[in-house]
């Protein structure tokens, strides 16, 4: 058989690259004769440019940026001809704050990655959006890029309290904004209400934290903060179309790079997998987009997780066959003491049921 595996990170434990390789591992255990090709993926959050670089070569660059709270932060830019890639997670991912004081979280590291990759030659670049830890709007991503204003734009989302004048920056690079994320800046729906609990804002922060957004957006430019998207990665979004992005789901923008219709049709079998499957995984994410491709190739799709928290009708709805979990094959301690030995584990048990060798 051939079978085609094509898995997110499995936060916190595997990178995408390591899952694959994980997988493949126990798959050849079981079935040596089957041909494996991998096929890493990411949503433009954290193993973006690690996906993209393997997938399409080009040069990495080293670049030392502004940390979410200020810290030196190592990262890299992939140049690829004359497409840059950046991964804003890099600069200002929740790995960095730690799910804390993300109201003075900042985004400037974002704006000196575009630097970085427009001065290395690049004219068009691709920012992944996703993983941030911060809520700033991307503020700091236009400060850094030389845009003014009468509060400081550098200090967070609560640098924003009583912003009035904003005065943007020219930016002669074509843009776009790598992300599923379709909410808008503000509001019920809005990048604070939905995500910021998750990057450390306590719930009765929420309303004053969104008004601080509100006040920005009325101060750039109200229409934009309502486009989709303009929620993405705290408001990173909001930067990039303030300066004229376009918007590309980052799934469909890896699965072209890497020519994952093409690789699916020639497979047999497709496996995906991330480190928890539920339903939210329809959002945007990894296995749903590889369930989504397999399905037009007319392959099956099965998926490999740390955790399986969806019943069978709401893993078809998502288009996957059928979903695994290590906590349920090995146990929730080994699955994190051993992320890639208790894949593999897996990855050999369900090789049992899927090849036919």
């Amino acid at each position: 058989m051939r079978i085609l595996i094509a898995p997110d990170k499995f936060a916190g434990t595997l990178t995408a690259v390591e899952a694959a390789e994980a997988i493949a591992t126990g798959w050849r255990r079981r079935a040596p004769g089957d041909e494996l090709d991998l096929a890493p993926m990411a949503d433009g959050g954290p193993g973006f440019v690690d996906v993209l670089h393997a997938a399409l070569g080009g040069e990495l660059l080293a670049v030392v940026v502004r940390g979410p709270h200020g810290e030196p932060t190592p990262a890299t830019v992939l140049l690829a001809g004359t497409t840059a890639y950046v991964e804003a997670a890099q600069a200002c991912g929740l790995h960095l704050t730690g799910g804390e004081n993300a109201e003075t979280a900042t985004t400037y590291g974002v704006g000196e990655l575009l630097l970085a990759a427009r001065d290395a030659g690049a004219t068009r670049i691709v920012a992944g959006l996703g993983g941030s830890g911060t809520n700033d709007g991307g503020a700091g991503l236009l400060a850094a890029l030389g845009a003014t204003a009468d509060r400081p734009l550098d200090a967070g989302v609560a640098g924003l309290a009583g912003v009035s004048e904003v005065t943007l920056p020219g930016f002669d690079v074509e843009l776009v904004a790598a992300s599923d994320v379709d909410n808008p800046l503000t509001g019920l729906f809005g990048a604070t209400k939905v995500f910021g609990p998750q990057k450390g804002i306590a719930e009765e922060r929420l309303p004053e934290v969104d008004g601080w957004l509100e006040g920005f957006a009325a101060a750039t430019d109200r229409r934009v903060s309502l486009d989709k998207g303009a929620g993405a990665a705290g408001g990173l979004g909001f930067a990039l179309l303030l300066l004229g992005a376009t918007r590309e789901p980052g799934i469909e923008l890896v699965a072209d790079a890497v020519r994952l219709g093409e690789r699916a049709r020639a497979s047999d079998l497709v496996i995906t997998g991330e480190g928890a499957f539920d339903f939210s995984s329809r959002s945007g994410k990894v296995p749903y987009g590889v369930a989504q491709i397999a399905a037009e190739a007319l392959r099956p799709c099965v998926a490999l997780a740390g955790q399986v928290l969806v019943g069978s009708r709401e893993m078809r709805a998502l288009g996957v066959e059928s979903a695994y979990s290590t906590v349920e094959l090995v146990g929730e301690e080994r699955s994190f003491a051993d992320p890639a030995g208790a894949l593999a584990d897996l990855a050999e048990r369900v090789a049992r049921t899927w090849s036919r060798e």
